[in-house]
């Protein structure tokens, strides 16, 4: 039986074909460094490069390409952009819906004596209120990091709101875009985000191991890694200049190219269009499973202001032990647990039963997929009885 893969918040699979095909021919002809030197391969990939650039930074409202970074993951650029921001003596604001990509990073800053953080709650349905952000604002709070879209429960936060009050009180505003990068369209510039860090391996479609950041005009992230550029080899430091400041050594070049054809196709397929279809099979989904008896959904009530992604436990099972049946009698791949994320359960009450199990939806999902995982979960459930 072939795969149900409902885990496409963690990893969107599979990938559109283009973006498998551009990968192998791209690396096959030009599996070499950018930018370091002038033969024809090089040429062909730093100009694959900055076209990324070019096509993130359109998607994104931005103005500079080379403001368009490189990295890992958003987990490698959310370090580099937090400990590259905060000085000593800081505060900074964060939610309880964070991932620990922005939890551990602060949480380690604040351990050695260099930041204080608040962090504020979400309510019943599982947003942020701006109010509780104005709040919390103190004459030192230099930054406000917030997850735009939750992998847990998959709400969309008012970050329009949230951008205005940060930018009223001269506060610089981080958000992480990873689940949000590609399924719902972002402006820098409406959002007042001063940097937006994303992924590639989720809604955009490329591989694992590529992601980056866009960091506005005058915005002073530090740089927090040296090492070679290709350019001004003889300079000791480190270059200041973006893109350099947040890049060192050779890129992940297959990754970039991967990145350059999931956007490409997620572009060509319309944003909008994408996320209306898979909230019609997430609203599918939920309906099914909340008329499951002895099953519970969390912040599941309404498809507004969110994205793909349903959380539940079925009453008397752990979540894993879910998960397990799920995968072993119906080749349903999902996720379970705390999800990198232990203070959203923490504000659900299920870090106390281990978390919840979590079906995300992607492009390539079906409707028939959709009804085979809930009756799984129905004929699971059934077992309690």
């Amino acid at each position: 039986m072939k795969i149900i893969y409902l885990d496409n918040s963690a990893t969107s699979f599979p990938k559109p074909d283009e973006v498998y095909q551009f990968m192998d021919s791209f690396y096959r002809k030009n599996g070499v460094n950018p930018g370091r030197s002038g033969f024809d391969a090089a040429i062909a990939v730093e100009e694959m490069v900055q076209g990324t650039r070019k096509l993130l930074t359109g998607l994104f409202n931005g103005d500079d390409p080379n403001r368009l970074t490189f990295s890992y993951n958003a987990s490698d650029s959310l370090n580099m952009i937090l400990q590259g921001l905060a000085e000593k003596g800081d505060h900074v604001i964060t939610t309880m819906l964070e991932h620990n990509s922005v939890l551990r990073p602060l949480h380690h800053l604040m351990l050695e004596g260099i930041i204080e953080v608040t962090i504020v709650p979400f309510d019943a349905q599982g947003y942020v209120d701006p109010e509780d952000i104005r709040k919390a604002i103190r004459k030192n709070t230099r930054m406000v990091v917030v997850n735009h879209c939750s992998n847990v429960i998959g709400t969309v936060q008012p970050v329009v709101e949230i951008g205005r009050i940060c930018k009223e009180n001269g506060i610089y505003f981080v958000v992480d875009a990873s689940q949000s990068a590609g399924a719902i369209p972002i402006d820098m510039k409406a959002m007042s985000i001063d940097v937006l860090v994303f992924t590639g391996h989720k809604c955009l479609m490329g591989p694992t191991g590529i992601g980056g950041s866009y960091v506005m005009e005058n915005i002073p992230v530090r740089g927090t890694r040296f090492g070679g550029t290709g350019v001004r080899s003889a300079q000791k430091t480190h270059l200041e200049e973006f893109p350099y400041r947040l890049e060192c050594g050779t890129l992940n070049i297959v990754g970039v190219a991967g990145l350059y054809a999931g956007t490409k196709w997620v572009i060509g397929q319309g944003i909008e269009e994408l996320h209306a279809r898979e909230m019609a099979l997430w609203d599918k989904m939920r309906k099914g499973i909340q008329q499951i008896d002895n099953v519970v959904t969390y912040c599941a009530e309404s498809p507004e202001n969110r994205n793909h992604v349903l959380s539940f436990n079925v009453k008397g099972f752990e979540s894993g032990d879910t998960g397990t049946l799920l995968d072993v009698d119906y080749n349903i791949a999902c996720r379970t647990g705390l999800h990198c994320a232990p203070l959203v359960h923490q504000g659900l009450g299920t870090d106390k039963i281990h978390g919840t199990v979590r079906f995300s939806v992607g492009p390539f999902n079906t409707e028939e997929q959709i009804d085979l995982a809930i009756q799984a979960v129905a004929e699971i459930a059934s077992l309690r009885r």
